[in-house]
């Protein structure tokens, strides 16, 4: 009898407790719906108001629609034209609108590709320029090298000394001194040569020794300079201001001829060829 009675009781305690499962199962769906709910109202609430905006766009739209046929139909009666010949019209300077941007993009790039050209270009005209620099002060210092090693001699007639060139590109480095000109020459033994406003002779040569005998005629006057060295200045007075003018033989080529300068101030008359 003892388990009999017990049997309902432990059916009413499963069941008691299936019945408070289900309990609360269902308040958490009513929670749930209630969550739902909320957010379905306010979602339509947001439908609805966005619907009535997009009430209004509809609305705006065929109002601008109409105005813009009102235009258009405007537009057509005043030039005379049909809906088609309106149509091409608009189509064509759509096109040519297209056209257009697209041209004026074009010209963009090749203006952009020039830029960049240009850009390039000056880049290169820099570094040119640079290396002209360098260049330059290279040359000045090779100038002043050359001036350096310029020999200085006493001259024959006067007590000062006198600058001379031992060869053509040291009288190139004494021409750019700018303080006179200079005429180089090449004698013949026995030929009389105008060499600037004188005239020279070469007399005789000894080509052992590197002496040689010049005659210089100049005012009408004959000098004669007599068993002379190489790069010897030899000087004498010219011109209708006597100014002090210098021979100097610088090569003795063979037994019969010689090559050297004549070096005369700034202030001395050009002969007419040089003019």
């Amino acid at each position: 009898m003892s388990e009999l009675d017990d049997a309902p009781r432990t059916y009413s305690g499963a069941l008691l407790a299936v019945l408070g499962v289900a309990l609360l199962a269902a308040i958490g769906g009513l929670v749930w719906c209630s969550v739902l709910g909320s957010r379905l109202s306010t979602q339509q609430t947001e439908l609805a108001e966005a619907q009535q905006k997009n009430d209004k766009l509809a609305a705006d739209l065929r109002e601008t629609e109409a105005r813009l046929q009102v235009a258009t139909d405007e537009l057509r009666k005043q030039y005379g034209l049909t809906q088609k010949e309106f149509d091409q019209r608009a189509q064509a300077i759509v096109q040519q609108e297209e056209a257009d941007s697209k041209r004026l993009e074009n010209e963009q790039k090749q203006t952009a590709q020039k830029v960049s050209a240009v850009s390039s270009d000056v880049s290169n005209v820099k570094s040119d320029v640079g290396g002209v620099r360098n260049d330059l002060g290279k040359t000045q210092t090779d100038v002043t090298h050359v001036m350096n090693q310029l020999e200085s001699v006493r001259g024959d007639l006067s007590n000062t000394n006198s600058v001379i060139a031992r060869n053509h590109d040291e009288l190139v480095t004494l021409e750019h001194r700018g303080d006179r000109n200079y005429y180089e020459f090449t004698l013949i033994k026995g030929q009389r040569k105008a060499v600037g406003t004188v005239s020279l002779e070469l007399k005789k040569v000894n080509y052992k020794k590197n002496l040689f005998t010049l005659m210089v005629y100049s005012n009408d006057k004959a000098v004669l300079k007599k068993d002379r060295g190489l790069d010897e200045p030899l000087q004498f007075y010219s011109g209708k201001s006597p100014a002090l003018f210098e021979v100097v033989v610088n090569a003795i080529n063979s037994k019969k001829q010689v090559s050297g300068y004549l070096s005369v101030p700034k202030s001395a008359p050009v002969p007419a060829t040089a003019q």
